[in-house]
């Protein structure tokens, strides 16, 4: 068993860095021993000869120019008692560490601008760069070693290409995210293998113009240093199989983003009709899953974006992870958007993502396993970036009441201005600083009352919602996986949301309104709050009467 000892040095009494150094090395097997705050060099070199460590640790956390003589006094030292031998680390604020570089005696120099996990890198015996023998090329093997700190994420795409592929270098440089999720622009989305049908006037619109499986490739190798971040891209929308086996082949794409019911003729982000886009987005889902590549299937929040009221976001979320299962995924990305509508209260909002957790979790079992992903949404920023910054911070800090294994940082400027490197490294710093003390230990609020009240009466009434899709077509075996019956459930208004009023494939009946803190469906007329059951038997009563 190595042996390390390590010591505040000087006049220095800052002692919080080397005590977590020392109990990281703890946990790396290694023998440790501190000596404690303001420890002269005469008595660190006595108990250098005394112990006969294999490391020495030494911190300093004062100003740069009161350490230049210490270290200049500790060399002599080295020197003269035979003590090059020893492998000498240091660590102390970024000014301290600058000086501390000219010294050649140090091995390695931390300067807290990382995290734990580039300390146990280092201690594991790995390369002081952690290049990617420590850094795992899946999703899921980085979750797992993480947990339960979680993975980050943040979308990156800006309108020129090699704008984009050296802000990935950057990013990746500055060690603060796990994954890179590219964001292609319009064209690239629609035309990627027909560029002849691009309009010119869409590049650069909404990410980064790739034109190339080698364009890909570049910004992958791009990403090849700092704490080597995964990589994925937003999925294509025409072609779809042959622009996921691209990603594949090009950015070893981490996983995969399918919606369920959208990108068609509901949004307006294509032709297809309803049924027809559900067909082929289960198919992308199989097609994933037969290759062992997570899935993130984006449907709850696209119903709650349009105002649909809790209990369809809980629903939907349910039905996605369901029909991904169905599909043979086998690693579930469930991805919990916060703050919408942006009225939403904490409460009710945690009792919804809790909702929405404990009937996706139903679903596991040894061939499907589900991830909680947590991300702000993005209607909630307001401009200003201060005021940004902080509503950035309090949604991740709600987030974490859910344990989440990976958070998709949404950069405080969205509202603002597409994110830059700069601006990426600041969210995720903020994100990191919120984390660290998320995971000292955090009040259990999942527990307080009002958000278990509302989390049962969510799962009650998305049960009844689920159930009633039966009666849609009683011969179907599946009604939960079935096209046609999803397609009807939005038609006849069982899925419905206020935006998609004068939308031909949907009833676009529904009127919601914010009620102590939760969305809800409501009764202009009677001007009340309808329960779930009410709803959907009205709609059921409205179209006996229409068949009879």
């Amino acid at each position: 068993m190595k042996k390390i000892i390590a010591a505040a040095i000087g006049n220095c009494v800052h002692v919080a860095g080397v005590a977590n150094f020392l109990k990281l090395a703890e946990k790396e097997g290694y023998d440790t021993d501190f000596l404690g705050p303001a420890v002269s060099i005469e008595n660190l070199i006595k108990a250098i000869k005394k112990q006969k460590p294999d490391i020495v640790g030494v911190s300093y956390r004062l100003t740069p120019s009161a350490v230049k003589p210490l270290l200049d006094e500790l060399q002599r030292a080295i020197e003269d008692n035979g003590l090059l031998n020893i492998e000498w680390l240091f660590g102390g604020t970024r000014p301290v560490c600058e000086v501390a570089k000219s010294y050649s005696f140090f091995k390695e120099i931390f300067d807290g601008s990382s995290d734990d996990e580039f300390t146990i890198c280092y201690l594991s015996g790995k390369s002081s760069d952690c290049k990617d023998t420590y850094f795992e090329s899946s999703l899921i093997e980085r979750i797992n070693r993480k947990y339960p700190y979680p993975v980050l994420r943040h979308h990156f795409g800006l309108p020129s290409l090699s704008a984009t592929i050296e802000g990935i270098k950057t990013i990746s440089e500055a060690k603060v995210l796990d994954v890179i999720s590219i964001a292609p622009d319009q064209n690239a989305q629609e035309h990627f293998f027909e560029m002849e049908k691009a309009s010119s006037a869409l590049d650069g619109a909404g990410g980064v113009p790739v034109r190339s499986p080698e364009d890909f490739i570049k910004m992958y190798e791009a990403s090849r240093r700092g704490n080597y971040p995964l990589l994925r891209c937003y999925s294509g929308t025409s072609d779809v199989f042959r622009f996921a086996e691209m990603l594949r082949e090009t950015i070893n794409n981490s996983w995969a983003a399918v919606p369920l019911c959208w990108y068609n003729v509901l949004d307006g982000r294509g032709p297809r009709d309803v049924e027809t886009s559900i067909r082929e987005n289960q198919a992308l889902m199989k097609w994933h899953g037969d290759r062992n590549i997570p899935v993130e299937v984006n449907e709850s929040h696209h119903w709650s974006l349009r105002d649909a009221h809790d209990t369809i976001g809980v629903a939907s979320a349910f039905l996605a992870a369901y029909n991904a299962k169905r599909m043979g995924v086998k690693d579930y990305i469930a991805q919990y958007m916060f703050n919408v509508p942006p009225a939403i209260s904490p409460k009710m909002d945690l009792a919804k993502m809790l909702a929405k957790i404990e009937m996706i979790e139903s679903l596991e079992n040894e061939h499907f396993k589900a991830y909680r992903q947590v991300r702000s949404g993005l209607a909630s920023f307001p401009d200003d970036l201060n005021t940004a910054k902080g509503q950035m911070a309090a949604s991740i800090y709600l987030g974490m009441a859910v344990k989440p294994h990976i958070v998709h940082v949404v950069g405080f400027c969205e509202a603002h201005h597409a994110a830059l490197p700069e601006d990426i490294i600041e969210s995720a710093s903020i994100a990191r600083g919120v984390i660290k003390n998320c995971l000292l230990g955090l009040p259990d609020m999942s527990m307080d009352r009002e958000v278990q009240s509302r989390k049962n009466q969510l799962i009650d009434e998305a049960q009844y919602l689920l159930k009633s899709m039966y009666q849609i077509s009683p011969e179907s075996k599946d009604p939960w996986c079935d096209p046609s019956v999803i397609a009807e459930a939005i038609a006849i208004g069982i899925l419905d949301a206020p935006h998609l009023k004068g939308n031909k494939a949907a009833k676009g009946t529904l009127k919601t309104r914010m009620v102590n803190g939760c969305c809800v469906a409501y009764d202009d007329v009677k001007d009340t709050v309808i329960s779930e059951c009410d709803r959907i038997d009205m709609l059921f009563n409205r179209i006996d009467m229409l068949t009879k």
